[in-house]
């Protein structure tokens, strides 16, 4: 829970920003606290009230939220044999498959430890939850004025970052960032990223011996 403090400082402004974009697209206040204690997915929100902002349905938000949360299904796969127990002791724990503690708690051989995992996820759930009450109390802040839409393109490079320590991941994280680049004018929120997770299969090939 220490090692998550500084991505959960970054999380909550990413919340607060959440908080307060929510409410002025006039999601009641109730709607966008519960949206987050429930959901707990950033990425997933924003997309849909990105989408609610715009004029789209409430149908479209919901397909572009499930859209963006369907890379959670691939994550839970791999993370699946870390876990301890039966499968619902399993399922539980892996409420904890949030991006960032999925990424802070990867080990080189594929496997994943445990005890980080849920702890990376217990403070970043506080975070978010308290970000996001706090942006829905605030009075009438200018997210953009502020700086706070870039907090969190900032806080997955923070994770990009800690994340490549080869050259296989570096191509990998290039060329799914060209992918989503491209793909961004063209469809809706959520395609270009998992799209862009095509470039993983990079992984599929062996690697040489030395």
């Amino acid at each position: 829970m220490r090692e998550g403090v500084p991505y959960t400082a970054a999380n909550f402004a990413l919340a607060l920003s959440f908080g307060v974009v929510a409410s002025a697209a006039g999601m009641p206040p109730a709607a966008v606290i519960a949206m987050s204690v429930l959901m707990h997915a950033g990425a997933a929100q924003f997309a849909a009230v990105g989408i609610l902002v715009a004029g789209g349905g409430l149908g479209a938000a919901v397909s572009a939220a499930a859209l963006v949360n369907s890379r959670f299904v691939p994550m839970g796969f791999a993370v699946g044999s870390s876990l301890r127990g039966g499968r619902v002791r399993r399922a539980f724990e892996g409420q904890a498959v949030v991006t960032s503690a999925w990424v802070l708690a990867a080990e080189p051989g594929g496997s994943f430890q445990r005890e980080r995992l849920i702890g990376h996820a217990a403070i970043h759930y506080a975070g978010w939850v308290s970000g996001t009450v706090a942006g829905v109390l605030a009075p009438p802040l200018d997210a953009n004025a502020l700086g706070l839409d870039a907090v969190f393109p900032a806080f997955f490079l923070g994770l990009l970052f800690a994340e490549i320590r080869d050259r296989r991941r570096a191509t990998v994280a290039l060329l799914g960032g060209a992918i989503a680049l491209a793909l961004v004018p063209a469809t809706p929120p959520g395609v270009p990223a998992l799209v862009a997770s095509a470039a993983t299969l990079i992984g599929l090939r062996p690697r040489r011996s030395t």
